[in-house]
């Protein structure tokens, strides 16, 4: 029988800096007032059609692709530490700003940019854990990480939603100050961990290994890897509709209180992940990764699925509770995994290259399910948009099959060789 002291156990005796970086989440994501409620500012207060908002929502993504590609680079030759500083602080800028401006197609713009800063950190983020952790104690680094963030979000948007019915400004520079506290703890208590790079690692490891050459000629060896991003790319398109067509959903079905309920239930995802997040981990530590991206796969094709079916008030808390723990088993999976099977010397080109790739999916979700949505009503696109994941699905067991098979066939070579 599990205990509350089984399910924390696997949380015991990390670094000091993984700590560190849970509380730096938790209070970031407390204070994360403006992307969750960033289409309802797109429509209510700028006045953006549907459509407008989707091609804003889809230039923030595509611009997040350089960011991530200039944040990875940053974070091999510049330092983890250094581009989070650099660019957190910018991003806090920003905020600030448009804290003090009027809505205007140049708070769009404002906004846009401020999100790009935030997204160049994200594969500094991703290197510094795996720098400071190994294949043993990653799984959970990475869940602790994610917990951290959630643990926060179920507070931020019930306070965001709050907010923005009183102030929009208030919602800005109420995210610029929690992303500040959160930046002052990784100033003060987190390490440089480039340095842990060059350390060498053992056979068991050896995906991991320093290697030279481009990240190009790095993933040509990895093609798992790439292969495994781009069906992660079909699941990110389908999550993305949960801050685009969610919120639509909710102030078409719920007028005058859309946006609270909305609130609520993006407060209950994070409640949700910070309740089940630890049995999650528990549940899945015997499984492969690619194993857990099957489950989550299918957990969210029937969560966002059956919104276009089932969808008062009581279902659609039904649904959220069933795509969070696709979520959850998701997050605990997919950056190991990239973390396994990248060699230490290319982490942050790496995860910029996968977010790239997966990021992909979430700026074509709003961008295509927008120019839809001018045909077809929000019931039939989130039926659609359940047919797809099951369609990327099937695409993960094809390579879970393959996993299995590669690693018969290594397995085998290795036997051989030992032979002879």
């Amino acid at each position: 029988m599990w205990t509350l002291s089984n399910l924390l156990t696997p949380y015991r005796g990390l670094p000091r800096e993984i700590y560190v970086i849970f509380v730096s989440r938790v209070v970031n994501s407390i204070g994360a007032f403006v992307m969750p409620l960033m289409t309802l500012i797109l429509t209510q207060n700028i006045g953006l059609s549907t459509e407008m908002t989707g091609f804003y929502l889809g230039l923030a993504g595509f611009i997040g692709i350089p960011a991530s590609i200039l944040g990875g680079k940053l974070a091999d030759g510049f330092g983890r530490k250094r581009t989070i500083l650099v660019f957190s602080g910018l991003s806090i800028l920003l905020y600030v700003i448009a804290g003090n401006m009027q809505p205007s197609i140049t708070l769009v713009y404002v906004m846009i940019c401020a999100r790009a800063a935030m997204t160049t950190t994200g594969p500094a983020q991703n290197s510094m854990i795996a720098d400071l952790t190994t294949p043993e104690n990653r799984n959970a680094a990475f869940s602790l990480s994610y917990m951290g963030w959630n643990l926060g979000f179920a507070i931020g948007p019930v306070m965001g939603g709050l907010l923005y019915h009183y102030n929009l400004s208030w919602v800005f520079l109420g995210d610029a100050f929690s992303a500040f506290l959160a930046l002052l703890l990784i100033f003060f208590f987190v390490k440089e961990s480039i340095h842990s790079t060059q350390d060498e690692v053992g056979t068991e490891r050896a995906m991991e290994r320093r290697e030279q050459g481009s990240i190009v000629q790095v993933l040509m060896k990895r093609p798992l890897l790439i292969c495994f991003a781009l069906i992660v790319f079909g699941y990110e398109f389908t999550y993305s509709q949960w801050s685009f067509m969610l919120p639509m959903q909710a102030m078409e079905l719920f007028p005058g209180r859309g946006a609270q309920y909305y609130g609520l239930v993006a407060g209950f995802n994070g409640l949700v992940v910070i309740l089940f997040t630890p049995v999650v981990t528990k549940l899945a530590e015997k499984l492969t990764h690619i194993r857990c991206a099957v489950i989550g796969g299918v957990l969210y094709a029937v969560g966002f699925g059956m919104l276009g079916v089932l969808n008062s008030l009581p279902f659609i808390f039904v649904w959220a509770f069933t795509f969070t723990i696709g979520e959850i088993i998701l997050a605990i999976s997919i950056n190991p995994f990239v973390a396994n099977h990248t060699p230490a010397s290319h982490r942050g080109r790496v995860n910029a290259m996968v977010s790239m790739i997966t990021g992909l999916g979430a700026t074509l979700g709003p961008l295509g399910m927008g120019q839809l949505l001018g045909y077809l009503s929000i019931d039939i696109s989130w039926i659609l948009l359940g047919g797809l994941t099951v369609i990327f699905t099937a695409l993960m067991i094809v390579l879970e099959h393959y996993e299995r098979t590669s690693a018969r066939v290594c397995a085998g070579a290795d036997l051989i060789s030992d032979a002879k």
